[in-house]
């Protein structure tokens, strides 16, 4: 099996198990629309919520896998599995020693984050009190998910990558749980729904050990701060803390500067990231997870070319599904948002404002998706000087966008910030890389987004004239209709954007062929 066909072999195994987690996500956030709307309980747990969360991406999933997994791929090809799982606890010790004092830290000077992250909510009063609170109780996730994401990067590296990718489920089955068993008989609901986080954490983590011993790899700690790879770890991770997850820190900037709107703006953003999440964590993420330790293991080797193809792949794949998944959320924004989440709490009005920035939102979403394809592709060369470099450009012109559009587009300027910081961002990636490697098969790529768009473009116009023509407008009818008239759109744009591509030569479709294929096998 070459490269491209494991990259898409894995990419279809972590996306399968991340599609049902993005699902069980999708009845999370329903239930949580539906207990606490978009009103001060649900801004204050989304806040608290996304401050171990913006660490996890930054120094867990972020930074550290990113780092770990060239450094751990490098001694299996030219060492020894022996002095891989040897690093693997020295790495294990040092990181249990760091998160350890991280949390320590983050429970004690919760206050003076939560006025940092959220200076809307002032100093005192109820609403600060309540996200100090659970900001608190949520932050040891951050040691969990530390964890998690060593172990993660070992299982990946083994080329395993079933187990990792289902942990996240755990996560929501934990927290709908306390939704439906816990919540309703609370004094203080959301305080529940932050023990069902940690809950949730623990059993990430344990999942993992199991398989890890099924490989050889001892827990007992192992300490040696002078081993070379640890400095060599370190030394790529510092940058990356900044670089790798300049889409969380900037989804911070939007969430800072949204608590200064007015209320229910926090929550607005919430519900659209989430909906954005989902085809980026169930296409992107999973093609991105899946490439990096073979564009390791290619680097490691110093077969440029085999990588050049890799990464080629690997991007026209990602943008295959992203574009018409973009081109859908756009579409069908509304109808999708009435249909998951107004009840209860959620009003049609609160529909109207998530809409718009979803919107916004979706406009980046195959820029969102191409970042992690790219950021993969230097981290696999460990380089993370670039990344960093770029991101700090990102970043500035993220702040100096939000500054510009949250005036006259409120939360949706935000959102629209967001997607052309990342636009830009992208654009540099590539542009380093191209010059770096001396060509990435960009006529390739272009021939095969050009064709992805066109297929879109027809694959949007039918599911517009079906959903607000041949339904009478689709957001009008019953959640019953509604829900079968979501899927009857759907379904008859996949088939659309499928017939498009075809006539229009996509290649691509074979490597959804293959896909299906490992869907089929794991049934």
């Amino acid at each position: 099996m070459n490269e491209n066909d494991l990259v898409t072999r894995a990419a279809g195994v972590v996306g399968i198990f991340t599609f049902l987690s993005r699902i069980l996500g999708l009845i999370r956030d329903i239930l949580i629309a539906n207990f606490f709307g978009s009103g001060m309980s649900a801004d204050a747990f989304f806040v608290a919520f996304r401050i171990p969360n913006l660490l996890r991406r930054l120094f867990a999933e972020g930074s550290f896998s990113v780092s770990f997994i060239p450094v751990f791929t490098e001694y299996l090809q030219n060492k020894s599995k022996e002095e891989a799982f040897l690093l693997a606890r020295v790495v294990l010790t040092f990181l249990v020693c760091i998160v350890t004092v991280i949390t320590i830290l983050g429970i004690i000077l919760s206050p003076v984050i939560v006025r940092v992250i959220a200076p809307g909510f002032g100093g005192m009063g109820e609403k600060y009190a309540l996200t100090v609170l659970l900001t608190r109780i949520m932050f040891p996730y951050i040691f969990l998910v530390s964890l998690l994401a060593l172990f993660m990067g070992i299982l990946n590296s083994l080329k395993h990558f079933a187990v990792p990718a289902i942990a996240p489920i755990f996560l929501n089955l934990s927290m709908i749980t306390v939704l439906l068993f816990m919540i309703p008989y609370m004094r203080t609901p959301t305080v529940g729904l932050a023990i069902g986080v940690i809950v949730g954490g623990v059993i990430q983590m344990a999942l993992q050990i199991p398989f890890l011993m099924s490989k050889g790899l001892s827990f007992a700690p192992k300490w040696n701060l002078r081993h070379p790879a640890l400095k060599k770890i370190g030394m790529l991770m510092l940058p990356t803390i900044f670089g790798s997850a300049i889409y969380q820190i900037n989804q911070l900037i939007g969430t800072l500067l949204a608590s200064l709107l007015r209320e229910g703006s926090v929550s607005y953003l919430y519900y659209a990231d989430r909906l954005v999440q989902f085809p980026l964590g169930v296409f992107a993420i999973a093609i991105s997870t899946a490439v990096l330790p073979s564009l390791s293991r290619e680097a490691a080797e110093g077969d440029i070319y085999r990588l050049k193809q890799t990464l080629s792949h690997a991007l026209r794949l990602t943008m295959f599904i992203t574009i018409p998944a973009m081109v859908g959320l756009i579409v069908l924004r509304q109808p999708i948002i009435t249909l998951l989440f107004q009840r209860g709490a959620f009003t049609s009005f609160t529909t109207i404002m998530t809409a718009q920035a979803l919107l916004y939102y979706s406009v980046g979403l195959w820029a969102f998706a191409g970042l992690r394809v790219f950021v993969s592709a230097f981290y696999s060369l460990q380089d993370t000087k670039t990344p960093v470099k770029v991101a700090v450009v990102a970043m500035i012109a993220n702040i100096a966008f939000s500054l510009a559009l949250m005036g006259p587009l409120k939360h949706g300027g935000l959102a629209l910030a967001l997607s052309l910081a990342s636009t830009l961002q992208l654009f540099m990636l590539i542009f380093l890389l191209q010059k770096r490697l001396g060509g990435i098969e960009g006529r390739v790529v272009i021939s095969s987004m050009v064709r992805s768009f066109i297929s879109s473009l027809i694959m949007g116009i039918c599911i517009y004239f079906l959903a607000f023509k041949v339904f009478s407008s689709i957001v009008a009818q019953k959640t019953f209709h509604l829900a079968l008239g979501v899927l009857i759109i759907v379904c008859a744009g996949l088939v659309i954007y499928g017939i498009s591509a075809h006539v229009l030569g996509s290649k691509e479709l074979s490597s959804i062929t293959e896909l299906l294929k490992v869907a089929k096998k794991k049934k």
